[in-house]
């Protein structure tokens, strides 16, 4: 039976061949996985404006690579989407707003979009990966669906996501989209060390805010007690000025 976006059950694997598409340009591939992106996270703003179109795609964070990229490139890589059919612009609105059109153009389920867009953004992630990044996009039962998906979309002819080799010392494989074209060896081992390194700095980043937060909480928990030892002298009750 067909996957519904209810469902975690991947699609049959047997499809008729399609029209392959030509393959994307790295900011032509930003904006549609911004698109599909926001369109979960921030679905009050969705369709989303250049302004804010350009926001997502120039992201710092969960972001690989980090793009610098100007709304005149955005606007080139848009008209370059709608000549495929994976964008379009609403028309009920005096702001241009964009919307993608990604799921009715690769005829995929809502599950495989959303695993796209995550590979379109961060680059080659393991299954496990891909499950807790796409989590706010869907939610995956457990990691063997998000596989079953990606066993579909590789599958498909020509094929939107490839395994790549395993990396030395690393446990899984890890996936790529191919809606840029082929993936080369080099240029994988090369996404695969941009999307580590940037994990890495994600979880230095957080060390760092927890290191914080605890050097706040040890000063308040101080000056409480500094508070408390100046009420007693005076005989005031110390609730007065903690509450």
């Amino acid at each position: 039976m067909q996957s519904t976006p209810e469902s975690d059950s991947p699609a049959p694997a047997e499809r008729p061949a399609r029209p392959p598409l030509r393959p994307l340009t790295p900011v032509e591939g930003r904006v549609l996985g911004v698109l599909v992106e926001k369109q979960h996270t921030v679905p009050d703003t969705y369709p989303l404006s250049l302004n804010a179109l350009a926001s997502g795609c120039n992201q710092k964070t969960a972001r690989a690579p980090v793009m610098n990229v100007s709304e005149a490139e955005i606007l080139e890589a848009i008209d370059g989407l709608k000549g495929l059919s994976l964008v379009f612009e609403g028309s009920s609105s005096r702001v241009p707003r964009f919307e993608h059109n990604m799921q009715r153009v690769l005829a995929v389920p809502s599950q495989s979009v959303a695993l796209l867009a995550m590979l379109l953004l961060r680059g080659p992630q393991t299954a496990a990966e891909l499950r807790l990044n796409t989590a706010r996009l869907h939610g995956f039962a457990d990691i063997s669906s998000v596989e079953g998906f990606l066993d579909e979309l590789a599958d498909r002819a020509p094929p939107f996501v490839v395994r790549l080799p395993r990396a030395p010392g690393a446990r899984e494989n890890r996936w790529m989209h191919l809606l840029s074209g082929e993936v080369s060896a080099a240029a994988a081992a090369e996404a695969t060390v941009r999307a580590t390194d940037g994990a890495t700095a994600a979880l230095g980043e957080l060390e760092q805010l927890r290191a914080e937060q605890q050097a706040l909480t040890e000063k308040v928990a101080k000056l409480q007690g500094l508070v408390e030892h100046m009420a007693a002298q005076l005989g005031i009750p110390a609730d007065e000025f903690l509450d």
